[in-house]
């Protein structure tokens, strides 16, 4: 492979010397001092750098799509690596003469330009490259939907993935740092005041929806859901894996937008022709599938519907612990993956506090570790504290869809849309942690005078009986059953025992129903002879 051309290449930087171009010496200097005190070397482009961006052109244009993908994946991030860890990738003007001022070429290179910007470089980027950032997304869409017919572009659905989840990030790192009025220079706020529209929700709403719209995306979901085929919905634009992809990926972008916007409910409805409960065509990147799963059951936690939000953190964790061999090495999105992985952990240990039921053993084993089982246990003796530091690591970071205005008084506005967020999560835990308690001495008898039980925990029947009605509401939840829809379900008790009451008498009854041990070793027998099965296949 051409990767074999970089392995021994080593870059030594001359001594600077001022040209009496004011442009080129500022470029000089910039390469060699950005995010770090100046150091006066000449910079001059490694010859390696050049010949892989000549060849990277030529794999985009050519379409040889596991080339790109080769190029993509390992290439580029290894070239980071070796010379561009701490500093930026050339800009466009010093790459354009390489490649013949090829622009839809130099849009891509610039996303990835501005990415590795955002990723790397110390403090971030400055407020003219989330500009110029920006700019270059609004001309890569604008390229691909504005066409009358489809762009002749192929590329990995990894990256078209991280194109979008980019995208996103983007917008939410630029909302983020546009509430920080404390923190600006009166040309930074300026720049905001005649800038208006950078990273605006409504553009970047604009241009999801316009995605999804182009590719018919949602008809082929719905179609394909039905097992038939999607081509027969999808248009001249949708059946080409371009604009297919970049659709399905905008839902999740949806969903992930949404999410950060407070509105959950809208975030699992974008999903509506989805199925998340069974393997598609569509669901190839790990990354795609990690961050889909992650953002769907935050949104049910939050809904109240923690039967299903554990159904979706397990499902996915346990996905996680069979894949991790496939990215694991491709460091660019195994930290990523680590990160949300960890999340889900914890959130799942809230769902499971807050909704006792079984779950995988593998998973249970991960969770009796420490610092989960300690976490868990804090949690179930009611200290508010630690459900407070457990939403607070777990969950995203929440943005409002309207930024403070320029001319309000300097200050931090970041944490307000948290803080609303947060205050509804804990305004629920309140109201159930007397309900453990309850729980507990409801599994210790199956009669029991209403006044006795009260006496247990101290307080007037009145207020007793007023738990026990919370103690049945809150354990009613909506579970999905089947639909594609993650917002269908029925209404069903999660709790291990139900009770009425007549007259002064609480009348208990045990819900559990015991496992069926055999039933679980036939299974895991069957699973055995299919792994053989397979094996002796290959060997075969």
């Amino acid at each position: 492979m051409y990767a074999e051309e970089f392995e021994d290449y080593e870059y030594e930087a001359d001594a600077y010397e001022p040209t009496g171009d004011p442009r080129l010496d500022a470029e000089n200097e910039r390469y060699t001092s950005y995010g770090s005190a100046p150091q006066y070397a000449q910079y001059s482009m490694p010859d390696v750098i050049k010949k892989f961006i000549i060849y990277f052109r030529e794999m985009v244009n050519s379409g040889k799509l596991y080339e790109i993908q080769n190029v993509y994946e390992n290439t580029f991030p290894k070239l980071t690596e070796e010379h561009f860890k701490s500093s930026p990738w050339p800009d466009a003007d010093e790459v354009s003469p390489l490649v013949d001022d090829d622009q839809p070429f130099l849009i891509l290179y610039k996303e990835l330009y501005y990415r590795h910007i955002y990723a790397r470089i110390q403090g971030g980027p400055t407020i003219e490259q989330r500009f110029e950032s920006y700019y270059n997304y609004c001309q890569l869409f604008n390229h691909i939907l504005s066409a009358k017919s489809p762009v002749v572009l192929e590329l990995p659905h990894q990256w078209l993935w991280e194109i979008i989840d980019e995208f996103v990030y983007q917008f939410q790192s630029f909302a983020l740092f546009r509430c920080s009025l404390h923190k600006k220079s009166a040309e930074e706020l300026e720049f905001i005041r005649i800038n208006p529209t950078l990273w605006n929700i409504h553009s970047v709403l604009n241009v999801l929806y316009s995605l999804v719209d182009k590719s018919n995306i949602n008809q082929q979901l719905e179609v394909y859901a039905k097992g038939d085929d999607p081509d027969t919905v999808a248009g001249e634009f949708g059946r080409r894996p371009l604009y297919k992809m970049l659709g399905y990926f905008s839902l999740v972008g949806f969903l992930r937008l949404h999410s950060l916007l407070g509105d959950f409910y809208q975030a699992v409805k974008v999903l509506e022709n989805m199925e998340l409960n069974k393997k598609t065509l569509y669901s190839r990147v790990p990354a795609c599938q990690i961050s889909t799963y992650y953002y769907v059951g935050f949104a049910y936690l939050m809904m109240r519907r923690y039967a299903d939000a554990i159904r979706t953190f397990s499902h996915i964790l346990l996905y996680v612990q069979r894949t991790k061999p496939l990215y694991q090495a491709k460091t660019y999105q195994n930290d990523q993956i680590n990160k949300q992985t960890e999340k889900m952990y914890v959130l799942l240990s809230v769902c499971l506090v807050l909704h006792p039921q079984r779950i995988d053993e593998s998973l249970q084993a991960i969770l009796r570790e420490k610092p989960h089982a300690e976490r868990i246990v804090r949690m179930q003796k009611g200290e508010l504290q630690e459900f407070e530091n457990a939403f607070a690591f777990a969950s995203p970071k929440f943005l409002s869809p309207v930024p403070p205005p320029v001319e309000a008084p300097p200050a931090d506005h970041r944490r307000e849309p948290f803080q609303q967020v947060a205050k509804v999560f804990m305004d629920e835990v309140q109201q159930q942690l007397t309900l453990p308690t309850i729980r507990s001495y409801l599994r210790l008898y199956t009669t029991m005078p209403v006044a006795k039980m009260a006496a247990f925990l101290e307080m007037p029947d009145t207020d007793f009986r007023t738990h026990l009605l919370w103690f049945k509401h809150k354990m009613k939840n909506v579970v999905w059953t089947k639909g594609t829809s993650g917002l269908d379900g029925e209404l069903q008790s999660g709790s291990e025992v139900d009770f009425y009451i007549d007259g002064g008498m609480i009348h208990i009854a045990d819900t559990k129903v015991a496992r069926r041990y055999g039933d679980y070793f036939i299974r895991q027998i069957h699973k055995f002879e299919e792994i053989n099965r397979v094996l002796n296949t290959q060997k075969v």
